[in-house]
């Protein structure tokens, strides 16, 4: 999910989950799972990815840590320092969608994004989740645009199969037994080579929108970067709650809490899905060689993210 994009982003260039340019494969899901996606546990940049499985029911995530059901929307706020070293309030705001989009063969949730820095629209993201059968909650990619004053300044797309991409574990069905780092990702062609590592579990978490046990904390850091990992905090049942830092280099820092989650319905729920779509016909029209080569978003008619 976007509140934490990419770990060592500064606020404008923040992505947080993202939104993606995913290609559409001739190969069934079960060839995907060994094509599209690292293999035998290793993607570029040495991070451990695990061995993908299959999926028999992409859309329905319901990972203990990162449930994404239809019409959830997380809102966060706090603070982030920009490129010349002024903190600045930012503000998150993830929404899943009842939007599906098919990438490598896999049927994807896809989750609209927005984010705010000093109260101006920086970035507009799609992202795309999926989950295996072993519960494994996979990104195969993410389409963001990027604003400065409200004019579009660039749209850095990724998709899994394009461009040497790979899709990624954003969490695993068992991190807490997890010993080695995982791969979030491989989007070289625009420097996406995020990871992550359990950091701690057990603890216990209060934030605007409550208090909660037994809280995960997983150490994200872009493959290569030293000293700099952005601490992301996961409540059972709720997701991510918390967004941190770890390191010495205090000038890509930020803060976010979750303030509030709520479950839309229509119409509010249809707004995020217009506001969707429009990214999309913008992402067809600006990303020739990533996102054109997708095929459509079509809506979840069943609305529970449940459909095969």
């Amino acid at each position: 999910m976007k509140m934490t994009g990419g770990s060592t982003m500064s606020a404008r260039n923040y992505v947080l989950a993202a939104v993606l340019a995913c290609t559409a494969f001739s190969l069934p899901v079960t060839a995907v799972a060994t094509e599209a996606l690292p293999r035998s546990g290793a993607a570029p940049g040495g991070s451990a990815a695990g061995k993908p499985g299959k999926f028999d029911a992409p859309t329905r995530i319901d990972n203990k840590w990162t449930p994404m059901r239809p019409g959830t929307r997380w809102t966060y706020e706090g603070s982030s320092r920009e490129d010349d070293g002024k903190v600045v309030p930012h503000r998150i705001i993830v929404t899943v969608t009842n939007l599906t989009k098919t990438l490598g063969g896999v049927r994807t949730v896809v989750s609209y994004d927005e984010d705010f820095s000093d109260g101006e629209l920086v970035e507009a993201e799609l992202a795309f989740y999926a989950q295996d059968n072993d519960g494994n909650v996979w990104q195969f990619g993410e389409y963001p645009e990027e604003y400065e004053d409200g004019r579009f300044v660039r749209a850095p797309a990724w998709i899994s199969g394009l461009q040497g991409a790979r899709a990624g574990i954003m969490m695993p069905a068992n991190p807490e037994a997890t010993t080695s780092a995982f791969a979030q990702g491989w989007g070289p062609a625009v420097g996406w080579k995020d990871r992550g590592r359990l950091y701690r579990i057990g603890e216990k978490v209060s934030v605007p929108a409550g208090s909660f046990d037994g809280v995960l904390v997983i150490a994200e850091n872009a493959a290569g970067e030293k000293d700099a990992e952005q601490l992301k905090y996961y409540a059972p049942g709720v997701g991510n709650i918390r967004t941190g830092w770890l390191g010495s280099d205090d000038k890509a820092t930020e803060f976010l809490e979750l303030v509030k989650v709520e479950q839309l319905k229509d119409p509010a729920l249809g707004e995020v899905r217009r506001k969707a779509l429009l990214l999309e016909k913008s992402a067809y029209r600006r990303s020739k060689d990533v996102y054109a080569k997708t095929p459509a978003i079509k809506l979840d008619a069943g609305g529970t993210g449940a459909s095969r």
